[in-house]
């Protein structure tokens, strides 16, 4: 039995105990409990309190003395706290030996809280006209691990990149190359796609500045963009997938994998903007504005704030009439436009399909819809969201579409200073149109070569393949681990420097306590057999790394539900410093009595794998060596 499991198990006891005492049920909370309050904890007593016009000290006396323990052993007593807590203690002789072989298994941590149904998450949504920056990394990996959260749930998630190919950032640079005469092949083997936003968006958005002709070409070309027939359309397609075809390459090197890509030109071209407008307007989600400074337009109805126009009254469809349809059809509200063709096999073997208007066979015909859609879209979005959330739960339940939100990241002054650029304060934004942001190839490849450096100088005994793999193992981590240990509403200060110590919250000492904990089990000539008993693992260190252990299944079940992985990154450090207390405490090598010896070295092992699952769920890999 795990955490979670006793949790409930005292939870039903608890329900059954007020029952035969004809108490009113009250919506009391069972958790782990803090120091000093037992290994698990009640809060009843105080929600009884009113009901029964008694102290919770009192009550919580009271109800300590009706509980039993005969179908519940892995529970040692409950006491009643001066404070009014129940506090239950838990037999570790009982307890160690569940978690310990559970922990063995291949889906260890696992919850069936999602039944398979299926969900729809779409992230990155990058324009492709530029290298993914640092910014936009924190999008990918929180959608990436959310993903991965919810199949741990046993959700069906199927993963969408929206590829905005037809927008203005995408004019501006089909403006540079057409009317500044920029090359399309970049110069001394350049990354297409850092070219296209270093150079060429940058500098065209530069000669706006002075240039209001070619600003008005500008508008002319995003017309032509709009009509696939264009000779401009084919061209803007043209760059754009070679834009995005370099994109994927770096988030490929981060680890993060996509089901299919959603092209906004399809999008247009579908018609499925004019099938959803005139559902809305058959189901009067809408209003045609007949007066006022609206007059002529479609608007969206807001509760409290200014109405949001949907339609100018030049027929002109606004910035949302684009996420509408795109929405309705991801929940599957709408018939399904597109056939699908393939596009790449990712760097993990894994099929990346893309949708296309072209008629094409069968085959590949795909499902993509979800009964609930999740859609990672930074904070600044926020308005915007809200109003489709609240029209598709017109349409299907209240929370079927869900808008992630999240803030910006920024880079500390040390490490803009030491990627060779300048910056005035603290930290810098980040800005695609001015220049000023740092690729997140560029990060990647400074942390491989810090972490590169800083494994040689202490492990010479090493292969260079050996080196670069932990090289890389380390820096993707890093990333990963700081773009989602803060809360999401909490701008990320990014430095190159801190992000790598071996100590503190990071993602190395994370990583370095399952070296350590390899480094074990590699001196030992002893093989741990875990057909054994445990009870003798009695000591605070040992007590409290399997209680660590245990907990897993109690942190998925609140990421899930919260679609928080933060959760999972806090428990990860945790689970670390826990095991850094047993590694210092615990000389597990000289163990008194060979019995001690192998249930400690179960434990490392049982450690061992719950971090790598752990890890796992944030895409970091857990290195044998560092």
């Amino acid at each position: 039995m795990v955490f979670l499991e006793l949790l409930e198990n005292i939870r039903k006891k608890t329900a059954e105990i007020l029952d035969s005492q004809n108490l009113t049920s009250v919506p009391f909370s069972v958790e782990a409990a803090k120091s000093g309050f037992g290994d698990i904890t009640c809060n009843v007593s105080f929600l009884l309190s009113k009901q029964l016009k008694k102290s919770p000290q009192d009550i919580s006396k009271d109800l300590s003395k009706l509980y039993k323990f005969d179908d519940l052993p892995e529970i040692k007593n409950v006491e009643s706290h001066p404070s009014g807590y129940l506090n239950f203690n838990i037999d570790y002789a009982k307890f160690n030996g569940g978690v310990i072989s559970k922990s063995l298994k291949e889906n260890y941590g696992f919850l069936n809280l999602g039944n398979n149904e299926k969900i729809v998450v779409e992230h990155t949504s990058v324009n492709p006209n530029k290298a993914l920056h640092v910014g936009h990394v924190r999008n990918v990996i929180l959608g990436d691990i959310i993903s991965k959260i919810l199949r741990k749930g046993n959700f069906d998630v199927n993963v969408l990149n929206y590829v905005d190919d037809s927008g203005l950032q995408v004019a501006d640079i089909i403006v540079g190359f057409t009317e500044l005469g920029f090359s399309q092949e970049p110069p001394n083997n350049e990354k297409f796609d850092h070219y296209c936003g270093d150079t060429v968006y940058v500098k065209t958005t530069e000669k706006y500045e002075t240039d209001k002709k070619l600003e008005e070409k500008r508008h002319e070309i995003l017309k032509q963009i709009e009509d696939n027939t264009s000779d401009i359309s084919k061209m803007a397609q043209s760059i754009t997938r070679k834009v995005l075809n370099e994109q994927l390459k770096t988030v490929w090197n981060l680890g993060v994998f996509y089901d299919c890509l959603n092209y906004e030109s399809q999008i247009i071209h579908s018609k499925l903007w004019e099938k959803i407008f005139e559902k809305l307007k058959s189901d009067n989600q809408i209003k045609y504005e007949e007066s006022g400074d609206n007059a002529g337009c479609w608007v969206i109805p807001a509760d409290g704030e200014d109405d949001k126009i949907l339609v100018r009254s030049n027929g002109v469809a606004t910035y949302i009439a684009k996420d509408i349809p795109y929405a309705a059809w991801k929940l599957g509200l709408v018939d399904d436009p597109f056939s699908y063709k393939i596009h790449s096999t990712q760097k993990n073997s894994q099929t990346l399909y893309e949708t296309t208007l072209d008629d094409i066979t069968d085959e590949n015909q795909l499902n993509l819809s979800g009964k609930k859609v999740i859609t990672v879209i930074d904070n600044r979005q926020i308005r915007l969201q809200k109003i489709v959330s609240s029209l598709m739960a017109k349409f299907k339940e209240e929370g079927a579409y869900t808008h992630l939100g999240y803030e910006s990241v920024t880079l500390s002054a040390d490490t803009v200073k030491s990627l060779g650029l300048t910056v005035d304060g603290e930290s810098a934004q980040m800005s695609g149109r001015k220049g000023l942001y740092v690729n997140a190839d560029t990060v990647l490849e400074t942390l491989t070569n810090r972490v590169y450096d800083e494994s040689k100088s202490r492990n010479d005994d090493l292969s260079e393949s050996e080196l670069q793999k932990i090289a890389n193992t380390v820096a993707v981590g890093t990333i990963r681990y700081e773009m989602i240990k803060p809360d999401l509403d909490k701008i990320i200060t990014f430095d190159l420097k801190n992000s790598l110590r071996l100590e503190g919250d990071t993602c190395s000492y994370i990583q370095y306590s399952y070296a350590r904990a390899s480094r074990i089990l590699e001196k030992t000539e002893s093989k741990p057999n875990f057909d054994s008993e445990f009870e003798i693992l009695s000591s605070e260190y040992e007590k409290n790394l399997i209680k660590k252990i245990a907990m897993f299944d109690v942190q998925i079940n609140d990421s899930v539900n919260n679609l928080s992985p933060k959760v999972i990154a806090k428990y990860s450090y945790d689970l670390a410093v826990t095991f850094s207390s047993f590694y210092e405490h615990v000389k597990v090598l000289k163990s008194e009595t060979p019995e001690l010896l192998n249930a400690r070295l179960c434990l490392v092992v049982s450690f061992q794998k719950t971090l790598k699952s752990s890890l796992g769920l944030l895409g970091i890999d857990a290195p044998e060596k560092m």
